[in-house]
């Protein structure tokens, strides 16, 4: 009977079951419909017994319900649905209509409705109905309220190098799908919170920008705050830190050398005359910029480098895809004039040719990214480096 916050009148709904539907709340007084209420027993007279007032209306056949005996006039309409408004004198009954303001044979029928259950249009619903609580209003939040818990298991690495004789192992939580987040990472906040406090892991944007929650997720890697829960309730998910690095906590890698990595390849535009800088802006045409585009968006999450075999034996020599792709970004940005160099800085056996295309780091890459491809190009612009280097 209640949608969308448009409540009908709250006093009438414990007596709505004896007439079954509105009827007969005409505008004409002649079809009004008048019922005489036993206040006491809160219900209508019967046939045998005398209404308290009122005009007993035209001659129609007596409507039975139950106890309950009813005179009322052909249907003509609905009644204007009703709602309790706050303004500054109190509450008062108004309709639903556009204008926003009941006309007067609207405010009669809506002071006849409330007469009819004893509801004064000054003091509100009576005392005694206040008192028997709240009706159910939807039945659909009533399942939802009572809905058996959908419990899931996640399996997770724990290992604290602060505890004495602490080895690694897998421990298992189990979550209530029903009061949790879609994602892995609103798992892993709810048994921070609610389970365990002493599980460890990064996290910080919650919608896959910073790339802080990089991690081992039934075995791919990926960010946590985008992989949504598997549902399946008999499918334990196993979550680890990302794969052959150095474990500081629990799901938190040491990503030391990743950026030392990172940091090794110079990752700014680079102007050989210094001289203007500051003085004018380096302008790039529209192609030029579009040249960018996939390479930029990378985010430094390693999911790449960390899944990527070659990576995992060379880790200290080979600089892995996600640190190559930023190298190949800076070297074609046309307003960089250090190309060549950055081509030397790699021609060595590991830099970039532990590179054998697995193509892990483009399957794996949480943002849709392509950094196999951007190897393959750096390759392209070494070959012809190799030959103006020769030819000198």
């Amino acid at each position: 009977m209640v949608r969308h916050g448009d409540a009908i009148l709250p006093a009438i709904l414990p007596f709505a079951h004896c007439w079954g539907r509105w009827e007969g709340l005409g505008a004409s007084p002649a079809n009004r419909m008048t019922l005489g209420m036993n206040r006491r027993t809160h219900r209508f007279p019967t046939s045998q017994e005398k209404p308290r007032s009122g005009n007993p209306g035209p001659a129609t056949p007596p409507r039975t319900s139950g106890r309950a005996t009813l005179n009322m006039a052909p249907p003509l309409r609905p009644p204007p649905l009703l709602r309790w408004r706050r303004a500054a004198s109190g509450p008062f009954l108004t309709s639903m209509g556009a204008r926003g303001v009941p006309s007067a044979s609207e405010l009669r029928n809506a002071k006849m409705a409330a007469a009819v259950v004893g509801v004064s249009l000054r003091r509100g619903v009576p005392a005694r109905l206040l008192r028997a609580g709240p009706r159910p209003v939807c039945r659909g939040a009533q399942t939802a309220a009572a809905a058996s818990p959908r419990l899931k298991k996640f399996a997770i690495y724990r290992w604290d190098p602060d505890k004495p004789g602490d080895k690694p192992r897998m421990q298992t939580y189990e979550v209530d799908l029903n009061k949790c987040g879609p994602m892995v990472l609103d798992a892993l906040i709810k048994i921070k919170n609610e389970i365990d406090s002493t599980l460890t892991f990064r996290r910080s944007c919650r919608e896959g920008i910073c790339g802080s929650c990089a991690m081992n997720i039934a075995g791919g890697n990926t960010l946590a705050c985008i992989k949504k829960i598997d549902p399946d309730p008999n499918k334990i998910t196993k979550i680890y830190p990302l794969p052959h690095m150095y474990v500081v906590k629990d799901l938190v890698p040491d990503l030391s050398n990743f950026y030392a990595q990172y940091k090794s390849i110079e990752p700014y535009l680079k102007k050989k005359d210094e001289s203007k800088e500051g003085k004018e802006q380096y302008l790039q045409s529209i192609e030029d910029r579009q040249k960018l585009d996939g390479l930029y968006e990378c985010i430094l999450c390693a999911c790449c480098s960390t899944s990527c075999p070659s990576y995992w034996w060379n880790g200290d020599k080979y600089l892995g895809p996600a640190v190559l792709m930023q190298a190949y970004r800076w070297m074609i940005d046309s307003r960089d004039d250090y190309t060549e160099e950055r081509l030397a800085q790699l021609q060595d056996p590991f830099s970039l040719y532990r590179c054998h295309t697995i193509m892990n780091c483009t399957r794996t890459c949480p943002k849709g990214l392509n950094p196999g491809k951007a190897i393959a190009e750096i390759k392209k612009m070494m070959a012809t480096y190799k030959q103006k280097a020769t030819a000198a």
